[in-house]
């Protein structure tokens, strides 16, 4: 099972330009839809006297929330190849913004595709860009003649206790664990009857 992503751990940037035409990129870093459009929304009031704001972004260790903007280009000229290149660089939890300052010279579809495409390219290029671990979180609450086994158990599939409270009759443990190890881990803890899962799941 595939529990690792990759995205951006340092912003990178570029400057592109193609017949008098600049394209300045902007790779960063995010991790919600308001968090994008909070970056989008600032580079449009610092940027406000160029042409085109273009971007796309996607979010979610599977990539499943993506969008894209063409911001007044030619439909597909600008934030569909900006995110070809999130999708050729594999990396979410990311944006990309290419900022264009018109040169006087028409590019024409075809060349404003190839250019958004290269100065995205570029951005990225010049990001860092690091492997992050998927982990699930859950919490378990068990009686204290038996947590010393549910610890074990945390132990023994590498996974990680980051908190524990006590009760008058149990640990109640959050646990922090790698998504290929959790069904694992979960199996192992049920065998213990007395335990209870007291929270859902949730992806890190």
């Amino acid at each position: 099972m595939l529990d690792t992503y990759q995205t951006i751990a340092s912003s990178g940037e570029a400057c592109h330009t193609e017949k008098r035409s600049r394209f300045l990129a902007f790779a960063h870093h995010v991790t919600t839809v308001d968090e994008a459009k909070a970056i989008i929304a600032s580079y449009r009031k610092k940027y406000f006297d160029a042409r085109h704001v273009c971007y796309a972004y996607t979010l979610g260790y599977d990539s499943s929330i993506t969008r894209q903007n063409d911001d007044g280009e030619p439909s597909g000229s600008a934030g569909k190849p900006i995110g070809g290149q999130l999708r050729s660089a594999n990396v979410t939890n990311a944006i990309v913004l290419v900022v264009r300052y018109f040169g006087g010279v028409k590019l024409g579809t075809g060349g404003l595709a190839v250019a958004y495409k290269t100065a995205a390219a570029e951005a990225l290029a010049s990001a860092i860009i690091e492997e992050r671990i998927i982990m699930k979180h859950f919490i378990i609450s068990a009686p204290y003649a038996e947590a010393d086994i549910a610890m074990r158990y945390v132990r023994d599939t590498g996974a990680q206790i980051s908190r524990r409270a006590y009760t008058a009759t149990d640990v109640i443990l959050n646990i922090s664990v790698r998504l290929s190890d959790e069904n694992i881990l979960r199996s192992r803890l049920t065998n213990i009857l007395s335990l209870r899962f007291i929270d859902k799941d949730s992806p890190a």
